[in-house]
């Protein structure tokens, strides 16, 4: 498998702080990496240098051999931890905005993803549920062809009976040349899903190992070791 990502020494700081500090590691194609560390340990902000949303102090972060720039948005499909669209708008107005705006949006997958999440194309965002709002995100950024696929704390706001959903709806709709860099905290949700793991403690790659690996090492699970680790 060919490198997507890859970030080289990467650092970032606002003013005195240091948020991110030398982070290096590479992510090859095909992978479904968890992003995890505690809060504030600078998950988001390299979640947004490798969306371009921030500028790094120092380092390199590298797309498909590209920097961070307009061709690497393109190629990057993004879900931020915040909502984002308009409230005004209903589905099919939110699903002819991203066709337009993006080459790559796939309006049958879109549908197909609503139709068996049973909603109705006319219902406006301000009339939904936070979780629901969350999962129309969802099926709006899966349903682009893109290299690599961003999500912040996809499953963050849902019930636990919508979150297998959530998983399934990821796995099956991404694309398979391409990887999905996942942040969340609700790591024992997600691990049965993920081939790779980074750590990120303190703005630093605390570690950076295959799913198989840590369970084979340290004969747990990866939530298990997470929580050895930090004392969850």
């Amino acid at each position: 498998m060919s490198s997507l990502l890859e970030c080289q020494t990467l650092t970032k700081r606002y003013g005195s702080l240091l948020a991110l500090n030398n982070v290096t590691f590479t992510l090859e194609r095909g992978k479904i990496a968890g992003l995890l560390g505690p809060n504030a340990s600078g998950k988001t902000t390299l979640i947004k240098l490798i969306n371009g949303l921030l500028t790094p102090t120092s380092g390199t972060i590298l797309i498909n051999g590209q920097k961070p720039g307009t061709e690497s948005k393109m190629k990057i499909a993004y879900l931020p931890d915040a909502n984002f669209l308009p409230e005004w708008m209903n589905v099919k107005q939110l699903m002819e905005f991203y066709g337009d705006f993006y080459s790559n949006f796939n309006t049958n997958k879109a549908y197909d993803m609503l139709a068996r999440l049973g909603l109705n194309d006319r219902m406006r965002l301000k009339q939904m549920s936070k979780g629901t709002k969350e999962k129309i995100q969802l099926i709006l950024t899966m349903s682009r062809t893109a290299d690599l696929y961003c999500l912040d704390e996809p499953i963050g706001g849902v019930d636990p009976a919508s979150r297998d959903y959530i998983l399934d709806t990821i796995i099956s709709n991404y694309n398979e040349n391409g990887s999905i860099l996942i942040s969340t905290h609700l790591i024992s949700d997600v691990e049965k899903i993920l081939d790779d793991v980074l750590i990120i403690q303190n703005g630093c790659l605390y570690l950076h190992k295959s799913v198989d690996e840590i369970r084979t090492e340290h004969n747990t699970s990866v939530d298990g070791f997470f929580r050895e680790v930090f004392r969850c």
